[in-house]
């Protein structure tokens, strides 16, 4: 039996000790600041944050949606700033100088396979004309979207908008002819703007190499290793394309890709072309 004198107890110690495991508890796990898009969010969307989630599931991460405004080239920016830490969207040589660009395409690519939303009586432009004739037709893009440059690039006429939102105004009073949109996002799109008279163009797909990448702070070395290292196990354990067939799999079957007219453009704005070799990373259906 042992006396008092024997079961004395250092409580400063004790005390020290607990705080300094508390400490390392809290710090093993780090804010993560991931940019969310004020307007309406899609299935696109719902994917990527999934995707994003599986990938830094076992990583010491807790992700926290910061609200931005739904500007590419200003969200962008704000990686540079600090004041996000992840944000995601088409590759261009400029974003790639402002953020860590994670060199795996979240959309397999598919962000350059576009299909264009037109007003509804007016598929009868469209079904018959060749390339030469569609560069004719005025389409309507983001200023600030690599895609306007592309189209431009490739004597397409293009009218750059600021706003997301009336660029199908434009379309469905005629301003222009057509909006190309993502073989991805193009009926999530029709869903919402339908009642503006809006249709998908059912004879053509213009086609180009482009990438959608997750963007990383630059400070954020560690976090944007971590990413690619989750995501690349994704892609060779299968779960990368599991998630992308569950979310995008019916839909592309409805778009009739394999019967549509394909218009081949460059795309001088995507410097990785050896990315493309890569077969595992690329839709292939």
């Amino acid at each position: 039996m042992f006396g008092a004198s024997n079961m004395r107890i250092n409580v400063p110690y004790c005390f020290i000790v607990l705080i300094s495991l508390s400490t390392c508890s809290v710090a093993a796990t780090e804010i993560v600041k991931v940019a969310k898009e004020q307007r309406k969010l899609y299935s696109r969307d719902d994917y990527i944050v999934s995707l994003l989630e599986l990938a830094l599931a076992n990583q010491p991460y807790q992700l926290q949606h910061v609200p931005v405004h739904p500007h590419q080239q200003r969200t962008l920016l704000k990686l540079s700033q600090g004041d996000v830490d992840i944000h995601w969207g088409m590759t261009s040589p400029d974003r790639e100088a402002i953020a860590t660009a994670i060199p795996i395409p979240i959309f397999k690519g598919l962000i350059g396979k576009r299909i264009a939303l037109i007003k509804d009586d007016r598929q009868n432009d469209f079904t018959t004309i060749d390339s030469d004739k569609l560069k004719q037709f005025t389409a309507v893009q983001g200023h600030d979207w690599p895609d306007t440059k592309i189209l431009a690039q490739n004597g397409y006429r293009v009218k750059a908008f600021a706003h997301y939102k009336p660029m199908f105004t434009l379309v469905s009073r005629g301003l222009v002819d057509y909006f190309p949109r993502s073989v991805i996002e193009i009926q999530d799109e029709l869903a919402e703007f339908k009642p503006l008279g809006l249709a998908i163009e059912t004879a053509h797909l213009i086609h180009y190499p482009a990438a959608f990448y997750f963007f990383v702070n630059k400070e954020k070395t560690a976090l944007a290793n971590a990413l690619q290292a989750g995501l690349t196990e994704m892609i060779a354990d299968g779960r990368f394309d599991k998630l992308f067939d569950d979310y995008f799999a019916e839909g592309l079957s409805q778009l009739n890709l394999a019967k549509r007219k394909i218009h081949f453009l460059e795309n001088d704005y995507f410097t990785n072309t050896a990315l493309l070799q890569n077969k595992a990373l690329w839709y292939k259906k």
